[in-house]
């Protein structure tokens, strides 16, 4: 079909840096003693929203020959804003820094665009209030106040697997009174733990879903290079194998083996992936590789709760990649992404029915049939202001003739605000 070698993505492409590692290097550099140096930091808003909290926080960040260079305070060399923390759009940004704010010897006021206000804290300041933790909020959302104070330590089970609750709280019992131990249901992804553990080996054990920390510990500076996010990766794995004609080659992406959920769904589908694994310096350095993915005939799959939290990002791929799968594919399990940027069941449902995608939303996911083709009751897509939404609707606009357009695309900028170049550059 000429659609089809209009469409074709074939090439070589490098992703921006990882977000969540992005997030975390500034976080643990900024309480560090020393400098520590970031390659290939993400420069997209939510990352810029961190850097800016910290800046406003005391601390010195700098950009020097394409790296952030950080000057660290230590636990203890935090000041106090003279103005409230703007975390724009940033869950992770938002969540963590609470963590750490509600030990400090200072009280903070948190602040977020209106999608992030939206956005449920609950989760992560009953955990902190166990601690010690003071917070004053708007029935739960932002603008939330933080009111430093001492904590001691806890033994806490997570009710579901959250790396974002999970960091909060281990950032809160670096400044505790004794040991604290998270129990998790099953393995999120553990960013936050391979760095704490480069920064500070002394201050964190593992063992298995458990993770004990031991506060008293100093955090050294370090050099951290971050790879390529799986997450934005995850765009050009599924256009690469359900755009017919498509092969695409990303490099040096982070492989994590809690966030290559989407490798395991398309190893499930039968997808013709190659993955060419980078040399590791040592066991707490990010895993990363060189991934090739080539158009394909896919299998149905099926997934729930267990695999929710290493793909949680990439569930409106997932249903994408379903739609093009010759059979009924299941997502359940996935009840967390209604308190996301946006409700992003609701709006994958409603955004694939435009394209005449036979999906049906679920409390908890969706059921999805790609045997039907497509029929397009409506051009023109909606964003939602959500920047996965946006990118996963414009490969989907691959796929059909019409002319489509996507409102507020603009919030890719949040993660990755060179997309639509590097879709270019795949088309050309």
């Amino acid at each position: 079909m000429a659609e089809q070698d209009r469409t074709k993505l074939t090439g070589r492409i490098t992703v921006p840096g990882d977000k969540s590692i992005s997030h975390r290097s500034i976080i643990f550099a900024a309480i560090s003693t020393g400098v520590t140096t970031i390659d290939n930091f993400l420069k997209s808003a939510d990352c810029l929203s961190t850097m800016q909290a910290f800046k406003d926080l005391g601390v010195k960040i700098d950009e020097r020959d394409g790296q952030v260079v950080v000057t660290g305070v230590g636990l203890k060399g935090l000041t106090q804003s003279n103005q409230p923390l703007d975390m724009g759009n940033s869950g992770t940004s938002t969540r963590l820094i609470t963590g750490l704010l509600a030990g400090q010897d200072f009280d903070s006021t948190l602040v977020g665009d209106a999608s992030l206000s939206k956005r449920p804290m609950a989760r992560v300041t009953d955990p902190l209030s166990q601690m010690g933790a003071n917070f004053t909020s708007t029935e739960n959302h932002l603008p939330l106040t933080v009111f430093g104070r001492p904590l001691h330590g806890i033994h806490y089970r997570l009710p579901v697997a959250s790396a974002q609750v999970k960091s909060a709280i281990i950032l809160a019992a670096l400044q505790s009174t004794g040991d604290t131990v998270i129990e998790e249901p099953t393995a999120s992804r553990d960013h936050t733990e391979r760095m704490l553990a480069a920064f500070s080996p002394a201050s964190i054990d593992r063992e298995d879903h458990k993770i004990t920390i031991h506060p008293g510990h100093p955090l050294t500076a370090q050099h951290v290079t971050v790879p390529g996010d799986i997450s934005s990766a995850a765009f050009w794995l599924v256009a690469g194998a359900i755009v017919p004609g498509s092969s695409i080659t990303i490099e040096n992406v982070g492989i994590n083996q809690t966030r290559t959920g989407i490798l395991s769904v398309l190893k499930q589908m039968g997808a013709q992936l190659a993955i060419q694994e980078r040399p590791q310096a040592n066991e707490e350095t990010e895993p990363s590789a060189d991934i090739t993915i080539t158009a394909s005939a896919l299998k149905p799959f099926e997934i729930g709760s267990e695999e929710i939290p290493a793909l949680v990002d990439e569930v409106p791929l997932l249903a994408l990649l379903a739609a093009r799968a010759d059979g009924v594919s299941r997502i359940t399990g996935a009840e967390e992404l209604r308190f996301k940027e946006s409700d992003r069941l609701a709006v994958v449902a409603e955004e694939f029915h435009k394209l005449g995608i036979a999906i049906e939303e679920l409390p908890d996911g969706f059921v999805i049939d790609g045997r039907q083709s497509w029929q397009v009751q409506n051009t023109d897509l909606d964003s939602h202001q959500d920047h996965r939404i946006a990118m996963t609707l414009k490969i989907a606009s691959l796929l059909v003739p019409e002319d489509v357009t996507i409102r507020d695309f603009d919030a890719v900028n949040i993660s990755y605000p060179s997309f639509l170049a590097d879709l270019q550059r795949l088309r050309s």
